[in-house]
């Protein structure tokens, strides 16, 4: 016969479409404290889990408030938010196969009884789908938390959380065991402030301005546009006709253009930057007044200001003139792996006022060739932004760069073509609008700013308003997770990720470093070197 093996604790008493009120009794609370089950002893705690009989089905639901009502304290008014049903076990009462979603609601009078971590083991325990393990799930200590990689990717995700609270190495964390997963997959990762070289260093193929070697006309025609002109307003829109016709007819002097039908000034075909320039210094030449060369010049001298400074060299060298495309996407995209499935692109020495320039056009490369390559094999993409508030600011601010539009492109049609899209960011409330959402699942730690908190509530499921609670309560790599790369939301304590793998993102320790003296004079000489040499 079956048994129960802990008491109702209460009755639901109001039923409404994702949630509703129940009734806990206060003594029979007080009195699971005790309970050997600590995931049982801890039941009635806002962001617990509860359950609820619907005849063969056990509803599972999460507690978002809790109120003491009543003059004598003897009752407890919980408001829950429904998660998902499983299915009881004839014999014993337990639940299995649970899964999302509410097909039949309680009546009122309902009973409402704690879970157990028997219960919870059920909840959270990973399918058969492809899935990875990240850490364990509060308030349990070896309950393992998975995130299913194929809905994690194909509907792509947000890693949220303030400064200091481990956001990096939650990221690696997850990175690493994807490639672990994925030995032969493709992931292309934007690093701006060079942390995350340390953490791949063995498992990853490693860019920067040394050895990127990025092809200047690998840009489209509204990336060169942001690189070489400087003016604004009517006068853009000149210079922007001129740096358009003089473009293609540089592009049509290499033999590749003549394979191609309809050349056009978006088309990545190499050309000589000295070809450019001879070609608008001869335009220039066909103008009758000395005010219709202005447009000219200016484009002219922007063009070889660039090419002479050395910061550029890693994109404006002459020596990128020849058609290396092909080995670019390879080396970039990892076709083929070689077992380092993962490419990070560390941007932090690439000048600021083209690095946005740079991100765009690494971010269009990846959408461009999964469009272009729709009629071969699959080869799905990672592109994974750290500091995405960046790149894709709120407002209308998103429009006026290259790189905003195409993120924002990504985010609404990649999963169509194959590209995932990981957007990390300390400032959620900074993202555009709509970005957030587009994002399948939601990774968030700690937010301390209001503003942050009330934008990740808008873009997070009804079901997991009463977790978000938890939010600015969150200790350091504390996390909740929701949406699709998870059977149902979760609080989850990351992983501890070994020495080798962290990314150098450390605090530093004042009280130590600066009890420490000695060798000042040499370290400042080597940083001016570097300094004045910028790296090289």
């Amino acid at each position: 016969m079956r048994q129960e093996t802990v008491e109702p604790i209460g009755i639901v008493v109001d039923i409404s479409g994702a949630s509703s009120l129940a009734i806990l009794d206060a003594d029979r609370v007080a009195a699971l404290a005790g309970h050997p089950d600590p995931v049982v002893a801890g039941a009635a705690s806002v962001g617990a889990q509860v359950k609820l009989r619907m005849g063969s089905t056990w509803l599972i639901a999460s507690i978002r408030t809790l109120k003491l009502v009543g003059d004598d304290g003897s009752r407890i008014a919980a408001q829950l938010d429904f998660l998902g049903e499983g299915s009881e076990e004839q014999l014993t009462g337990k639940l299995y196969q649970f899964r999302r979603g509410v097909t039949r609601y309680p009546t009122p009078g309902c009973e409402v009884f704690p879970v157990s971590t028997a219960d919870l083991n059920q909840i959270y325990a990973a399918d058969e789908r492809a899935h990875v393990e990240i850490g364990t799930i509060h308030p349990t200590r070896d309950i393992r938390a998975a995130v299913y990689v194929d809905a994690l990717l194909g509907k792509h995700f947000a890693l949220l959380g303030s400064t200091g609270t481990g956001k990096s190495t939650a990221a690696a964390l997850i990175l690493h065991r994807i490639c672990e997963l994925a030995p032969h997959g493709h992931i292309l990762m934007v690093d701006p402030h060079g942390e995350y070289s340390a953490a791949f260093e063995g498992t990853g193929a490693l860019y920067d301005v040394s050895n990127l070697q990025m092809p200047y006309w690998l840009m489209n025609f509204e990336e060169h546009c942001e690189v070489f002109l400087t003016s604004s307003g009517s006068a853009r829109q000149v210079d922007s006709d001129i740096l358009a016709r003089c473009l293609l007819m540089a592009k049509s002097k290499n033999r590749l253009a003549q394979d191609v039908p309809k050349l056009t000034v978006d088309a990545p075909i190499p050309y000589l930057l000295s070809d450019l320039t001879n070609i608008l210094a001869t335009e220039m030449g066909k103008m009758d007044k000395a005010t219709d060369t202005a447009p000219y010049l200016r484009i002219k001298s922007k063009v070889e200001e660039i090419k002479a400074d050395p910061r550029y060299a890693f994109m404006f060298s002459g020596m990128l003139v020849a058609d290396t495309m092909a080995g670019f996407v390879s080396r970039l995209f990892r076709l083929p792996g070689d077992h380092k499935p993962i490419s990070i692109i560390d941007v932090s020495g690439v000048p600021s006022e083209i690095t946005s320039v740079v991100v765009a056009v690494l971010s269009r490369m990846v959408f461009d060739f999964a469009i272009w390559s729709r009629a071969e094999a699959q080869h799905p993409i990672l592109l994974v932004c750290e500091e995405a508030h960046r790149y894709i600011p709120a407002g209308r601010r998103v429009d006026d760069s290259s790189v905003g539009r195409i993120l924002s492109r990504i985010a609404k049609e990649g999963r169509k073509y194959g590209v995932a899209l990981g957007l990390i960011t300390q400032r959620p409330s900074d993202l555009a609008e709509g970005v957030l959402s587009q994002c399948g699942t939601i990774l968030s730690m700690r937010l301390n700013n209001d503003r942050d908190q009330a934008y990740v509530r808008g873009a997070m499921p009804e079901g997991a308003r009463g977790f978000l609670d938890a939010l600015p309560a969150l200790r350091n790599r504390e996390c909740i997770i929701c949406g699709e790369g998870v059977a149902t939301p979760v609080r989850v304590q990351f992983d501890t990720l070994e020495e080798g793998k962290r990314p150098a993102s450390d605090d530093p320790v004042f009280s130590q470093l600066w009890r420490k003296s000695g060798g000042e004079e040499d370290l400042i000489s080597r940083t001016i070197r570097r300094w004045r040499t910028q790296g090289h």
